[in-house]
């Protein structure tokens, strides 16, 4: 056999196990998920307007500590140094009980400076508003409001539709509590 002759045979050889192929039930062997009930699940609820709780901002050292701490981390197997006081590693849920051995993944934490600037950030973003001297330049001035930081930081599609921001209390990636701290931190005077 020629070599043009060998090319040929085993150019039909190919042809027909890709037709034998192509005439297979291939559906039990691919996974095809229900795309509808994916995208509902990932679905973010309707923006939701919170009001800051009472005693919410705080002087606290220990709480400004949460705060700062979770504005310039972003998760807990990766965030840098020990927690303060009353922040875990751990995304522990509120009332569940846990015991030695559990799998608990790790705490998601703000990682604010991605986007924002702030005395004291390294390698602070520059895509969301600049936070340097929040207190003296807006509320100090009230050209801003307690409830409108909160606020912005609990959901921020309530002041702009459009926003890129994490929605953070609205989708429970933080509790009331941490969502206090962190805007104690934005608000306090950092020396």
């Amino acid at each position: 056999m020629t070599k043009d002759g060998v090319l040929l045979s085993c150019i039909g050889s190919l042809m027909l196990s890709v037709m034998s192929l192509q005439a297979a039930d291939l559906k039990s062997a691919v996974e095809v998920p229900d795309a509808s009930k994916i995208i509902q699940k990932d679905q973010l609820k309707p923006p939701h307007k919170w009001v800051m709780p009472k005693g919410c901002i705080s002087t606290d050292a220990n709480t400004i500590a949460i705060g700062k701490y979770i504005f310039h981390n972003l998760n807990g197997k990766k965030a840098k140094g020990k927690p303060p006081k009353g922040l875990s590693k751990k995304q522990m849920k509120p009332g569940k009980t846990y015991k030695p051995g559990d799998k608990i993944p790790p705490k998601q934490y703000g990682n604010c400076v991605a986007c924002h600037n702030i005395e004291g950030a390294v390698g602070a973003g520059n895509i969301g508003p600049d936070l340097h001297n929040y207190k003296k330049n807006f509320i100090d001035t009230k050209a801003r409001d307690y409830q409108y930081v909160y606020q912005q930081i609990a959901d921020s599609r309530i002041h702009n539709k459009d926003s890129r921001m994490t929605i953070n209390l609205t989708t429970g990636l933080f509790t009331p509590e941490e969502v206090c701290a962190i805007t104690s931190y934005i608000v306090s005077d950092k020396k």
